[in-house]
């Protein structure tokens, strides 16, 4: 009777120890909790994307370092719009520090100034990039990216031939980046701004909208047709949009006397030189002052780059100031790098900008 008593006692422990490992996250065989299955599972130690030349590209998933090759200006900037300018490494080349144009690349990413240089005049030079081994490169070149990758370097390929390539290539690296928030709120914002500018310009009559020019009317060359689409953006009416049909253009003295531009959107930052031409005095934009210089910032406005929705609202500005101000611009300056920049600009900065 004494030994059923000590067997159901034994029976009771074993059971109330069972019923306790149920109420816990689990056990082991030998009785000991197991790990938590509700954990987060590990991040995989890589990721693959699609760039816009098509290619499948493994990276890591946590990209630490970015180097940039070609229009570093423009490459740059797609890092640094997505909060991310301190993971860029490389130095700019020679012919992007020749003149202080590119400063604020320096405001944006200062740590750049002391990166190794990875172009010269013959090329990339690959001893510094492998010495560098960047997490991943990026570039605008197809063949850039297959010299870098045949040398164990991966590299992800921009291309950008119309306007909405700068969404496809923001979304684009805000995968690289794992900034994908930050990406579509950029795409958001880009939406949203050209929509402010066809807003406020839409009831300007088409004889009221000003005829405008854009690139360097002492070498007759306009360097981008992205400016066709920003103009219109503006409200404003390009003299060469009909002409336009390759990424640049060159065109003579009779066309621009004969398309008597009334703004002038100036790359070539010497107005005074062009004030000067007695060849070109009687246009209207020289006579009523109206040479504007395009800003550069992060790259040249007037060209392709993530700060195209500024083009647009500068150039409004300029050719409408009492629909929108240089009050309601400066705001818009100040917001757009402290959001996606994470940089605060001076009232000095944003007044050199808006010029």
């Amino acid at each position: 009777m004494r030994a059923k008593k000590v067997v159901s006692a034994i029976v009771s422990v074993a059971l109330v120890g069972v019923l306790g490992c149920a109420g816990l996250a689990g056990c082991t065989s030998s009785g000991t909790a197991a790990s938590n299955t509700n954990a987060p599972a590990a991040q995989p130690a890589t990721h693959t994307v699609t760039d816009m030349a098509g290619r499948s590209v493994e990276l890591p998933t946590k990209v630490t370092s970015v180097a940039t090759f070609g229009s570093v200006g423009v490459l740059n900037a797609f890092v640094e719009c997505l909060g991310a300018g301190s993971l860029i490494v490389n130095q700019m080349p020679a012919n992007f520090t020749k003149n202080d144009k590119w400063a604020m690349q320096y405001k944006f990413a200062p740590q750049i100034a002391n990166g190794p240089v990875l172009e010269t005049a013959d090329g990339v030079d690959m001893e510094a990039v492998m010495k560098l081994n960047p997490d991943v490169c990026i570039t605008m070149t197809k063949e850039t990216a297959e010299q870098l990758e045949q040398n164990g370097v991966k590299c992800i390929v921009l291309n950008w031939n119309n306007t909405d390539d700068v969404k496809t290539a923001v979304t684009l690296m805000g995968e690289v980046l794992g900034k994908q928030d930050i990406a579509a709120d950029y795409n958001k914002y880009f939406d949203t701004m050209v929509e402010k500018a066809a807003n406020i310009t839409k009831d300007i009559p088409e004889a009221d909208r000003a005829s405008v020019i854009y690139g360097d009317v002492e070498t007759l060359t306009n360097p981008h047709i992205i400016s066709e689409w920003w103009i219109s953006a503006a409200g404003g009416n390009s003299v060469t949009a009909d002409a336009h049909r390759k990424n640049s253009l060159k065109y003579t003295l009779e066309d621009l006397l004969a398309w008597q531009p009334q703004v002038i959107f100036s790359s070539n930052t010497k107005t005074s030189d062009i004030y000067a031409d007695e060849k070109i005095a009687q246009l209207p934009a020289i006579q009523n002052k109206k040479v504007y210089v395009v800003p550069t910032v992060a790259h040249v406005w007037g060209n392709r780059t993530v700060e195209q929705p500024l083009t647009v609202m500068w150039a409004m500005n300029k050719m409408y100031p009492d629909k929108y101000t240089k009050a309601e611009l400066s705001s818009d300056i100040s917001y757009f790098y402290e959001r996606f920049f994470n940089y605060k600009m001076s009232d000095d900065e944003i007044k050199k900008i808006i010029g």
